[in-house]
């Protein structure tokens, strides 16, 4: 249910065409959907403006198709994170909508495409290796509903790359900078634009990397004021943050 189906019943209540057990009844049994290995969270759009979406990790490929199959029944979409290639190539069997974002090991699926949002996120990556974070993050914000530009393998060893692009660095509403390394690109990035900047930590980089552990600080410790920094290759929490930033503005 979404906050217009809501709307929609409490006019029709107003009206006098629903009777309050009516509209207790449509509220009761979409709160939540009881599967037994999970509870889904049916009303979370309605609090906090984004459907529930399933994290693939650590569960099994029928677990995954019950919980979408419900959540496509009630959302009209589904947006699946972390997804192996064997567990993507059995629910692809049982949703032929469904499509693999191989890169971002993310499964979409839509009965509708879902409304366009204003504003424009760009999703900056360092270095081609960073990408499984930086896919993650685009293909979360295009479910979303939000105009996505890709900019990639501009990182601080050849930064001319990265002034060539400043024009849709300006242009964007908001920036996703996923990097490794020693996790420059943020703060660079944060001493030319004006606009919020989510930085993405990778695991990729050399042994004292330490999986990402590197990038994570040098990002937390940034001189460029402001930039908020998600956990290590969250692509998807970045994404959520962007959306949380432009949905608020998108509301004054």
């Amino acid at each position: 249910m979404s906050t217009k189906d809501l709307v929609t019943l409490l006019q029709q209540f107003k009206a006098g065409k629903l009777s309050i057990e009516k509209i207790l009844a449509a509220l009761k049994y979409t709160t939540v959907k009881e599967l037994g290995f999970a509870t889904l969270d049916l009303h979370r759009r309605i609090r906090c403006n984004m459907p529930e979406v399933i994290f693939g990790q650590g569960k099994t490929p029928d677990q995954i198709f019950k919980i979408a199959k419900h959540l496509l029944a009630h959302e009209g979409r589904v947006l699946i994170t972390r997804v192996d290639p064997q567990a993507a190539r059995k629910l692809k069997k049982r949703f032929p909508r469904a499509v693999y974002h191989e890169l971002a090991r993310c499964i979409t699926i839509y009965k509708k495409a879902p409304a366009k949002r204003p504003g424009l996120i760009a999703v900056v990556t360092a270095g081609t290796s960073d990408l499984p974070a930086s896919e993650e993050a685009a293909v979360t914000a295009e479910f979303m509903g939000y105009q996505v530009e890709r900019i990639i393998d501009v990182g601080v060893a050849g930064l001319h790359r990265l002034l060539m692009k400043l024009d849709l660095l300006t242009a964007a509403d908001v920036l996703i900078v996923a990097a490794g390394m020693e996790g420059a690109l943020p703060s660079v990035i944060g001493g030319l634009v004006t606009k919020p900047i989510i930085a993405v930590p990778t695991s990729i980089g050399y042994g004292t990397s330490f999986g990402g552990v590197t990038p994570l600080l040098a990002m937390l410790n940034s001189c460029a004021n402001g930039i908020t920094v998600v956990n290590i290759d969250n692509g998807y929490g970045a994404a959520m943050a962007a959306h949380r930033i432009l949905s608020t503005l998108a509301q004054k």
